[in-house]
Protein backbone atom coordinates (compact mmCIF):
# COMPACT_ATOMS: atom_id res chain seq x y z
CA UNK A 1 0.00 0.00 0.00
CA UNK A 2 3.10 2.17 0.14
CA UNK A 3 2.77 3.07 -3.55
CA UNK A 4 -0.82 4.30 -3.08
CA UNK A 5 0.18 6.20 0.04
CA UNK A 6 2.99 7.91 -1.88
CA UNK A 7 0.72 8.63 -4.85
CA UNK A 8 -1.69 10.54 -2.62
CA UNK A 9 0.88 12.30 -0.41
CA UNK A 10 2.97 13.38 -3.43
CA UNK A 11 -0.05 15.19 -4.89
CA UNK A 12 -1.46 16.88 -1.80
CA UNK A 13 -0.35 17.92 1.67
CA UNK A 14 -2.05 15.44 4.01
CA UNK A 15 -1.82 14.45 7.69
CA UNK A 16 -1.31 10.82 8.74
CA UNK A 17 -4.81 10.39 10.20
CA UNK A 18 -6.56 11.58 7.04
CA UNK A 19 -4.30 9.39 4.92
CA UNK A 20 -5.01 6.39 7.15
CA UNK A 21 -8.78 7.03 6.92
CA UNK A 22 -8.56 7.15 3.12
CA UNK A 23 -6.41 4.04 2.76
CA UNK A 24 -8.72 2.03 5.04
CA UNK A 25 -11.49 2.33 2.41
CA UNK A 26 -9.50 0.45 -0.25
CA UNK A 27 -9.51 -3.32 -0.60
CA UNK A 28 -6.90 -5.50 -2.29
CA UNK A 29 -7.94 -7.39 -5.41
CA UNK A 30 -5.72 -9.61 -7.52
CA UNK A 31 -6.48 -10.26 -11.17
CA UNK A 32 -4.93 -12.96 -13.29
CA UNK A 33 -3.80 -12.19 -16.82
CA UNK A 34 -6.92 -12.06 -19.00
CA UNK A 35 -9.35 -11.31 -16.14
CA UNK A 36 -11.68 -8.35 -16.56
CA UNK A 37 -11.90 -5.49 -14.09
CA UNK A 38 -14.81 -3.96 -16.05
CA UNK A 39 -16.87 -5.02 -19.05
CA UNK A 40 -18.26 -2.82 -21.79
CA UNK A 41 -22.01 -2.29 -21.42
CA UNK A 42 -21.96 -2.46 -17.61
CA UNK A 43 -21.97 0.39 -15.10
CA UNK A 44 -18.73 1.12 -13.27
CA UNK A 45 -19.07 0.83 -9.52
CA UNK A 46 -15.37 0.78 -8.61
CA UNK A 47 -12.08 2.51 -9.26
CA UNK A 48 -8.68 0.83 -8.96
CA UNK A 49 -5.19 1.94 -8.12
CA UNK A 50 -2.69 -0.33 -9.89
CA UNK A 51 -0.11 -1.56 -7.41
CA UNK A 52 1.49 -3.89 -9.95
CA UNK A 53 0.76 -5.14 -13.43
CA UNK A 54 -0.83 -3.69 -16.55
CA UNK A 55 -4.49 -3.20 -17.50
CA UNK A 56 -5.77 -2.04 -20.85
CA UNK A 57 -8.91 -0.10 -21.73
CA UNK A 58 -10.25 -1.17 -25.07
CA UNK A 59 -13.39 -1.55 -27.13
CA UNK A 60 -14.29 -3.32 -30.34
CA UNK A 61 -14.91 -1.16 -33.41
CA UNK A 62 -15.66 -2.70 -36.83
CA UNK A 63 -14.66 -6.10 -35.48
CA UNK A 64 -11.23 -4.89 -34.27
CA UNK A 65 -10.03 -4.32 -30.74
CA UNK A 66 -9.02 -0.68 -30.28
CA UNK A 67 -6.87 0.06 -27.23
CA UNK A 68 -7.55 3.48 -25.74
CA UNK A 69 -5.11 3.36 -22.82
CA UNK A 70 -2.84 1.00 -20.90
CA UNK A 71 -2.66 1.57 -17.16
CA UNK A 72 0.49 0.63 -15.27
CA UNK A 73 1.78 0.56 -11.71
CA UNK A 74 1.08 3.78 -9.80
CA UNK A 75 -1.99 4.82 -11.85
CA UNK A 76 -5.72 4.82 -11.26
CA UNK A 77 -8.13 3.20 -13.71
CA UNK A 78 -11.90 3.09 -14.24
CA UNK A 79 -14.44 4.20 -16.79
CA UNK A 80 -14.60 7.75 -15.46
CA UNK A 81 -17.93 8.87 -16.93
CA UNK A 82 -19.64 5.63 -15.93
CA UNK A 83 -18.15 5.76 -12.42
CA UNK A 84 -19.19 9.37 -11.81
CA UNK A 85 -22.52 9.56 -13.66
CA UNK A 86 -23.55 5.89 -13.50
CA UNK A 87 -24.02 5.71 -17.26
CA UNK A 88 -23.33 2.64 -19.37
CA UNK A 89 -19.60 2.13 -19.75
CA UNK A 90 -17.99 1.92 -23.23
CA UNK A 91 -14.76 0.18 -22.22
CA UNK A 92 -13.49 -3.24 -21.36
CA UNK A 93 -10.74 -3.07 -18.76
CA UNK A 94 -8.70 -6.26 -18.85
CA UNK A 95 -5.55 -7.46 -17.11
CA UNK A 96 -2.69 -7.75 -19.61
CA UNK A 97 -0.52 -9.31 -16.88
CA UNK A 98 -1.26 -10.57 -13.38
CA UNK A 99 -2.26 -7.49 -11.38
CA UNK A 100 -2.50 -6.38 -7.78
CA UNK A 101 -5.04 -3.58 -7.32
CA UNK A 102 -6.29 -1.41 -4.48
CA UNK A 103 -9.97 -0.87 -5.19
CA UNK A 104 -12.48 1.59 -3.81
CA UNK A 105 -16.16 1.24 -4.58
CA UNK A 106 -18.20 4.20 -5.75
CA UNK A 107 -20.24 4.54 -2.57
CA UNK A 108 -17.15 4.67 -0.33
CA UNK A 109 -15.44 7.05 -2.76
CA UNK A 110 -18.24 9.62 -2.54
CA UNK A 111 -18.61 9.16 1.23
CA UNK A 112 -14.89 9.95 1.54
CA UNK A 113 -15.39 13.06 -0.59
CA UNK A 114 -17.76 14.43 2.05
CA UNK A 115 -15.99 13.07 5.18
CA UNK A 116 -12.37 13.67 4.19
CA UNK A 117 -11.71 17.04 2.50
CA UNK A 118 -8.21 15.81 1.57
CA UNK A 119 -9.71 12.97 -0.49
CA UNK A 120 -11.87 15.49 -2.34
CA UNK A 121 -8.76 17.60 -2.98
CA UNK A 122 -6.92 14.53 -4.29
CA UNK A 123 -9.93 13.47 -6.38
CA UNK A 124 -10.02 16.91 -8.02
CA UNK A 125 -6.35 16.53 -8.97
CA UNK A 126 -7.04 13.04 -10.28
CA UNK A 127 -9.87 14.35 -12.46
CA UNK A 128 -7.70 17.18 -13.76
CA UNK A 129 -4.92 14.70 -14.53
CA UNK A 130 -7.40 12.48 -16.42
CA UNK A 131 -8.60 15.38 -18.55
CA UNK A 132 -5.01 16.50 -19.20
CA UNK A 133 -4.12 12.97 -20.31
CA UNK A 134 -7.10 12.86 -22.67
CA UNK A 135 -6.22 16.29 -24.06
CA UNK A 136 -2.60 15.24 -24.59
CA UNK A 137 -3.68 12.05 -26.32
CA UNK A 138 -6.08 13.85 -28.64
CA UNK A 139 -3.46 16.47 -29.50
CA UNK A 140 -0.88 13.76 -30.21
CA UNK A 141 -3.23 11.91 -32.57
CA UNK A 142 -3.97 15.11 -34.49
CA UNK A 143 -0.61 16.88 -34.50
CA UNK A 144 2.23 14.39 -34.17
CA UNK A 145 3.64 11.67 -36.38
CA UNK A 146 3.52 7.99 -35.50
CA UNK A 147 7.26 8.14 -34.88
CA UNK A 148 6.88 11.08 -32.46
CA UNK A 149 4.11 9.26 -30.54
CA UNK A 150 6.23 6.10 -30.41
CA UNK A 151 9.32 7.94 -29.14
CA UNK A 152 7.29 9.82 -26.51
CA UNK A 153 5.78 6.57 -25.22
CA UNK A 154 9.22 4.89 -25.18
CA UNK A 155 10.54 7.77 -23.10
CA UNK A 156 7.54 8.04 -20.72
CA UNK A 157 6.71 4.35 -20.23
CA UNK A 158 9.50 2.07 -21.48
CA UNK A 159 8.25 -0.78 -19.27
CA UNK A 160 5.18 -1.15 -21.52
CA UNK A 161 7.41 -2.49 -24.28
CA UNK A 162 8.70 -5.30 -22.04
CA UNK A 163 5.32 -6.32 -20.59
CA UNK A 164 2.51 -5.56 -23.03
CA UNK A 165 1.87 -7.25 -26.39
CA UNK A 166 2.95 -4.96 -29.22
CA UNK A 167 -0.43 -5.08 -30.97
CA UNK A 168 -2.01 -3.35 -27.94
CA UNK A 169 0.68 -0.66 -27.92
CA UNK A 170 0.32 -0.16 -31.69
CA UNK A 171 -3.45 0.22 -31.31
CA UNK A 172 -3.01 2.76 -28.52
CA UNK A 173 -0.61 4.72 -30.74
CA UNK A 174 -3.09 4.61 -33.63
CA UNK A 175 -0.81 2.58 -35.92
CA UNK A 176 -0.59 -0.99 -37.24
CA UNK A 177 1.62 -3.58 -35.53
CA UNK A 178 3.75 -3.66 -38.70
CA UNK A 179 4.34 0.10 -38.47
CA UNK A 180 5.33 -0.26 -34.82
CA UNK A 181 7.81 -3.01 -35.74
CA UNK A 182 9.36 -0.73 -38.37
CA UNK A 183 9.63 2.15 -35.90
CA UNK A 184 11.30 -0.13 -33.33
CA UNK A 185 13.76 -1.44 -35.93
CA UNK A 186 14.61 2.11 -37.03
CA UNK A 187 15.20 3.11 -33.41
CA UNK A 188 17.50 0.12 -32.81
CA UNK A 189 19.43 0.91 -36.02
CA UNK A 190 19.91 4.55 -34.99
CA UNK A 191 21.16 3.48 -31.53
CA UNK A 192 23.64 0.89 -32.90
Amino acid sequence: MELLKNCISNQISIDNQSLSNILSEFEIIELNKGDFFLNSGSISKKMAFIESGFLRMYNIADGKEVTFWIGSSGKFITSLSSFVFQTVNFWNIQAVTDCKLYVINREKHFELCTKEPKWLEFDNKLLAYSFALLEKSMFAQLHTTANERFLALMKEEPELFQNVPLQYIASMLGITPESLSRLRKNLHRSIS
